[in-house]
C-alpha cells in the first residue's frame, strides 16, 4: 500500500502542476434550532444549517468537496451563479397574528438568482439552472419559463457581496401552485453534511413536519467576506426550514410543548462535523409583566439580542457542551406557560399587508392590496412588487393609491406590460407610508379567453396569481448595535442591518385564486355518449328491420323412418320422437 501511494505521488509530481489537485479552503458548519412560541399558542420551529467554505467556486479549480454539497458547488461554478435563493413553501405565514418571521417565503416555489457579469446569455443559463434544480429537489421548477419570469429593477438586491447591481443579471419566478411534500424534503436533507443521522436534523421527521399549518424549506447560496478586511471571498450555503405547529392540528388542545410532542423525537448529540450546534428558545416576555414561559431542563446560558427592532431573550442549549448530556442521554426541551395569555395585549407588527380580488362576473375584476403601517410616529417607504400573469389584462390607468382618504403618488414606478403567452405584467412602486396609516392600492383587470389546450386539468379550481412582495427598511423601536456576525445567532444575520435605526423586512401577501371564463369541457363527452346511444338503438333497429329477410317454414310430418321408429318406441313404452 505504501509503495502504491509513493508511485502515485511520483507520477503527479512528474506530470507537473496541471494535474496536482487544488487544495480546497477550510470549511465550517454551524447548526441551530430556534423555538418561538407564537401569540396564539402555536410554536414556530426554525432550523438553520450554515456551511461556510473558504474557496473560490467561480474559477472551477475546486476538486475536493467536504462539507459543501458537490451538486450545488458544481452548479454555481458551471452556470456562473453569483447568488441563489430557492424556497419551497406549503401554507401561508400569517404576519398579523404570528408577527414577523425570521425568513418568510410565498406559498409554492420561489426562485431568484443573480448571475455573474461574465454570463453572456442570462435567459439560457436561467432555463438550464431551473431544470437542474428541478432534478435536484424533485420539484416542478422545470415549469419556470418566460411566462412567469420577471427581472425586477428595485426589489431583490443581492444579499451577499456584489460589485454592481445591474438588474439585467437578476431573474425572479414564483410557482404558486407548487405542492411541497416528502419528495422535496428528502433531497434537501441529503445536502446536509450529517444527513438526518445526527445533530439537529434528527428531528426532521417528515410525518411530523407536514402535519403542520405552515412548512417552508429554503436554500440560500451567496458570497460573503472571508474576514474583516474583505480581501478574499468565502461561499455560504444556508439551508433553512421553518415549520409552525398548531394546537388543533396536533390534537393536543393544550399549549404546553416539548421537542418530543412536536417532532416525536429528542436530541441525543450534535452533528460531529459541526463547529457549533445550539438550540435557542425565545423566552422574551410578551408584555411588560413578568415572563409567562418557563423552559426545562435549565438552559446552558441566556442570550439577549435585538432582533427585528425588538429586544429578545433566548434560553440557549449548547449541544457541544459536555455538561448538557451528563444528566440524561437525550435533550427534550419543554415549554410551559405559567398562566394563560391575554390575546388583547398582543403586539401588532409595524408592517403587514393583505391582498384580495373583487368584482363580479367573468369579464372584469379588481386586485386590492392593503398595506398597514402601525408605527405611531414614523413614516417610511416601501417597495411593492406585483407580478400578474398575462391572461389578466391590467388597466394601468385605473391604478389608484389612497392613504387616509387622499391620493398617494409613488415616488418611483416601473411597469412592464405583459405579452400574450410570452411574459407577465411587472409593476414596481416605491410608496411612502405615513405613520399609523392604511394604504389601499387597487388596479382593475380584464380576464382573457384562453385556447382550450391552455387550461389546466382542473380549470374550475381557478388560476393562481403569485404573492405581492413588500421590501422595506422598518424603523426600529430600540437602537440596534453592530454585532459580530460570526458570534450572533444565524437567524439574525441573513439580512444585514444598514444602520442602527432600522431593519430590513421582506413580506409576502396571500396568493390569489382567480376564475377565468371556462368552457364546458364535459359537453363533448355528453355529446359522444348521446350520439352513440342514438346510433346504437335507433339506427341499429332500423338497419336490422330493413336488411333482414323472413321465411315461413311449414312443419313437416316426417318420413317413413321416423314413423317406423315411433311404432317401435310405442311397443317399448318409450315416448315418441
Amino acid at each position: 500500500g505504501g509503495m502504491l501511494a509513493a508511485a502515485v505521488l511520483l507520477l503527479l509530481v512528474a506530470a507537473g502542476p496541471g494535474l496536482v489537485p487544488v487544495r480546497a479552503g477550510r470549511d465550517a458548519l454551524r447548526e441551530e434550532l430556534l423555538l418561538s412560541p407564537l401569540p396564539d399558542g402555536d410554536v414556530a420551529a426554525t432550523f438553520q444549517f450554515r456551511t461556510r467554505w473558504d474557496a473560490d467556486l467561480q474559477r472551477g479549480a475546486v476538486s475536493h468537496y467536504r462539507l459543501f454539497p458537490k451538486a450545488l458547488g458544481r452548479l454555481v461554478a458551471a452556470l456562473g451563479v453569483r447568488e441563489l435563493h430557492l424556497a419551497l413553501t406549503q401554507g401561508f405565514w400569517r404576519t398579523r397574528v404570528w408577527g414577523q418571521p425570521p425568513l418568510q417565503a410565498p406559498a409554492g416555489a420561489e426562485l431568484w438568482v443573480w448571475f455573474q457579469p461574465t454570463v453572456t446569455d442570462v435567459d439560457k443559463a436561467w432555463e438550464e439552472l431551473s431544470n437542474i434544480l428541478s432534478g435536484i429537489f424533485c420539484a416542478s421548477l422545470n415549469f419556470i419559463d418566460s411566462t412567469n419570469t420577471v427581472t425586477p429593477t428595485a426589489s431583490f438586491k443581492p444579499l451577499g457581496l456584489a460589485n454592481g447591481t445591474d438588474h439585467h443579471l437578476l431573474r425572479y419566478a414564483v410557482l404558486p401552485r407548487e405542492v411541497v411534500c416528502t419528495e422535496n424534503l428528502t433531497p434537501w436533507k441529503k445536502l446536509l453534511p450529517c444527513g438526518s443521522k445526527a445533530g439537529l436534523a434528527v428531528l426532521l421527521k417528515a410525518e411530523r413536519l407536514f402535519h403542520s399549518s405552515y412548512h417552508s424549506q429554503a436554500v440560500h447560496i451567496r458570497p460573503i467576506c472571508r474576514d474583516a478586511s474583505c480581501l478574499a471571498v468565502s461561499w455560504e450555503l444556508r439551508q433553512t426550514l421553518t415549520v409552525v405547529f398548531d394546537t388543533f392540528s396536533s390534537g393536543q388542545g393544550k399549549k404546553d410543548w416539548s421537542l418530543f410532542k412536536m417532532f416525536s423525537r429528542t436530541l441525543t448529540d450534535a452533528c460531529p462535523l459541526a463547529s457549533q450546534s445550539k438550540v435557542y428558545v425565545d423566552i422574551s416576555p410578551k408584555n411588560k409583566e413578568k415572563e409567562l414561559l418557563e423552559v426545562t431542563p435549565p438552559p446552558t446560558s441566556v442570550h439577549e439580542a435585538i432582533v427585528q427592532g425588538d429586544k429578545r431573550t433566548y434560553a440557549v442549549y449548547d449541544l457541544l457542551s459536555p455538561s448538557l448530556f451528563n444528566t440524561s442521554r437525550s435533550l427534550n426541551v419543554q415549554l410551559k406557560w405559567k398562566r394563560p395569555q391575554d390575546s388583547s395585549d398582543l403586539p401588532t407588527p409595524i408592517l403587514h399587508a393583505q391582498r384580495y380580488v373583487s368584482g363580479y362576473g367573468l369579464q372584469t375584476g379588481e386586485i386590492s392590496t392593503l398595506i398597514y403601517n402601525t408605527h405611531p410616529y414614523r413614516a417610511f417607504p416601501v417597495i411593492l412588487l406585483e407580478t400578474v400573469p398575462w391572461y389578466l389584462r391590467l388597466y394601468v390607468h385605473t391604478l389608484t393609491i389612497i392613504t387616509k382618504g387622499k391620493e398617494n403618488k409613488p415616488s418611483y414606478i416601473h411597469y412592464q406590460p405583459a405579452q400574450d403567452r410570452r411574459r407577465p405584467h411587472l409593476l414596481e412602486m416605491l410608496i411612502q407610508l405615513p405613520a399609523n396609516s392604511v394604504t389601499k392600492i387597487t388596479i382593475q383587470f380584464e380576464r382573457a379567453l384562453l385556447k382550450w389546450t391552455e387550461y389546466t386539468p382542473d380549470p374550475n379550481h381557478g388560476f393562481y396569481v403569485s404573492s405581492s412582495v413588500l421590501s422595506a427598511l422598518v424603523p426600529s423601536v430600540i437602537a440596534m448595535k453592530d454585532v459580530d456576525v460570526e458570534q450572533s445567532p444565524l437567524f439574525t444575520s441573513l439580512f444585514p442591518s444598514s444602520d442602527g435605526s432600522s431593519y430590513f423586512v421582506r413580506l409576502y401577501t396571500e396568493p390569489l385564486l382567480v376564475n377565468l371564463p371556462t368552457p364546458d369541457f364535459s359537453m363533448p363527452y355528453n355529446v359522444i355518449c348521446l350520439t352513440c346511444t342514438v346510433v346504437a338503438v335507433c339506427y341499429g333497429s332500423f338497419y336490422n328491420l330493413l336488411t333482414r329477410t323472413f321465411h315461413v317454414e311449414e312443419p313437416s310430418r316426417g318420413g317413413l323412418a321416423k314413423r317406423l321408429a315411433n311404432i317401435i318406441r310405442k311397443f317399448r313404452g318409450v315416448p315418441p320422437l
